[in-house]
């Protein structure tokens, strides 16, 4: 089953290939497709454009300070940025469809205490799976009512997501009585704190995903779908778009993507606190959209998410470094937010009077 050529966009997209930002084609009948030359470009996508970024912040750190090229301290990095990157990946498979998951943060730390408590009320040993599963199951439950809520009910992103993250954060703190859940057993601290052939399994699963997700919006009819939806959802159902399972599917992908962020943070940390994920949603949203996805919708790519969760991580992990106030970080990170939106907007109106 492929997408009809009808449900191309035509609304400005660029048609250069990314490694997972290719909406259906608009080849003529008769016509035969062209042959796809996958160069450097294609292969990393549109993230490519945030790599001088992430080398600049790389050679500006280590010459900033002696303390970043540090094996402990590129460990510690890794596994930070890898919990971002997951969080992200899952926003930003909501985004391509232009909307917003305001909850993921807030589902970060439910999906933790749920697994921690599991873990610590439970003996034997096949409870570490069964409450990765049942955390897992939680997450995906959350990002599928806010499908629901998004797709069947047509109510807007912003507000159901912002609903539910108050609603899931309430359920944190009544569950665990606002009391964090701890000591946890080695066997669950192993999943985020084990190693494969001397890199941490956090790093390791980050990048499988990133490769999955890029895969499946670069290669397969459900991911033409994604972006036939962000760039017109009413010209994508005409064309025989199944856009309500599109955005139920996203939405569930978000929150079951979160909620494994949310497992392995509490992994990490050892402990389910929560509080856990609190601005976690900002940093997802800031690392797709410094890796070039669009909160327009149709535009970005799984490992321009990756590398945009490097920059925020490598920002946080300097600043910390060399002694900068944290409130100034995030006024950074905002402030990147907006030149990224900003520029995106400049890039749109360029495409338009090119069209024109």
């Amino acid at each position: 089953m492929t997408l009809d050529k009808n449900a191309t966009p035509a609304t400005g997209q660029s048609s250069d290939p990314a490694v997972d930002e290719q909406p259906a084609t608009s080849e003529q009948p008769g016509t035969p497709p062209e042959k796809e030359v996958l160069g450097l470009g294609a292969l990393l996508g549109r993230g490519f454009g945030g790599l001088p970024v992430l080398v600049l912040l790389v050679l500006g750190l280590s010459l900033a300070t002696d303390t970043f090229l540090t094996g402990t301290n590129l460990d510690n990095l890794g596994r930070q940025v890898s919990i971002y990157a997951i969080i992200a990946i899952g926003q930003l498979l909501v985004i391509l469809t232009a909307g917003i998951d305001l909850s993921v943060g807030s589902v970060v730390g439910l999906s933790g205490v749920i697994a921690a408590k599991a873990v610590f009320d439970t003996a034997g040993g096949g409870s570490v799976l069964l409450a990765v599963v049942l955390a897992l199951l939680v997450g995906a439950a959350v990002g599928l009512l806010n499908g629901v809520l998004v797709a069947i009910l047509k109510m807007p992103p912003f507000i159901v997501t912002l609903g539910t993250l108050g609603m899931a954060r309430g359920l944190t703190l009544l569950y665990t009585e606002g009391r964090t859940v701890q000591p946890l057993p080695r066997s669950f601290t192993q999943i985020a704190g084990g190693e494969f052939l001397g890199v941490a399994n956090l790093i390791w699963l980050t990048v499988l995903i990133a490769l999955l997700v890029g895969f499946g919006l670069r290669r397969t009819v459900w991911g033409r779908y994604i972006y036939a939806v962000g760039s017109n959802p009413e010209s994508a159902r005409l064309t025989g778009v199944p856009v309500n399972a599109v955005l139920l599917s996203v939405y569930a992908l978000s929150g079951m993507l979160a909620a494994l962020g949310g497992i392995l943070l509490a992994s990490r940390l050892g402990n389910g606190v929560p509080t856990a994920g609190t601005g976690y949603e900002l940093q997802a949203i800031a690392a797709c959209v410094i890796g070039g996805a669009s909160l327009f919708g149709a535009r970005g790519s799984a490992l321009g998410a990756l590398v945009g969760a490097l920059i925020v991580g490598l920002l946080n992990n300097g600043g910390t470094l060399l002694g900068i106030d944290p409130f100034w970080l995030q006024v950074a990170i905002g402030a990147l937010i907006l030149v990224a939106v900003g520029v995106d907007q400049l890039q749109g109106r360029r495409l338009v009077r090119r069209g024109a």
